[in-house]
């Protein structure tokens, strides 16, 4: 998942580009944690995480896109601890349910 801290100056911040989806819980000097939530099959816009880890809410399925056209589908289930590098991304919920996770991004 694009570098430490908050995203780096051209890339794009979740909060600021897609505020429909992303929601600051809470913000320090160390982290920001952020709630992820996404309607059956919404996607989202091209955007930076710095190193994050997270906990899926839900069960879900995903559709990571990037920006060399690759893609990756991922299966969540809820409860489960993920952990990625920084990143940049387009995420896409494919489940017929509502997708929910909590992101905690590590700043320097």
């Amino acid at each position: 998942m694009a570098t430490a801290s908050t995203p780096q100056a051209g890339r794009q911040d979740p909060i600021k580009v897609d505020q429909k989806h992303y929601t600051v819980e809470l913000e320090n000097n160390r982290v920001r944690v952020l709630r992820v939530r996404y309607g059956p099959h919404e996607k989202s816009s091209m955007h930076a995480h710095p190193a994050l880890v997270g906990i899926s809410l839900t069960d879900s399925r995903v559709r990571f896109s990037y920006p060399d056209g690759k893609t990756e589908n991922a299966e969540l289930k809820a409860g489960q601890v993920l952990s990625y590098e920084p990143v940049v991304h387009l995420p896409e919920n494919l489940s017929d349910k509502p997708l929910e996770i909590i992101l905690v991004e590590l700043k320097t």
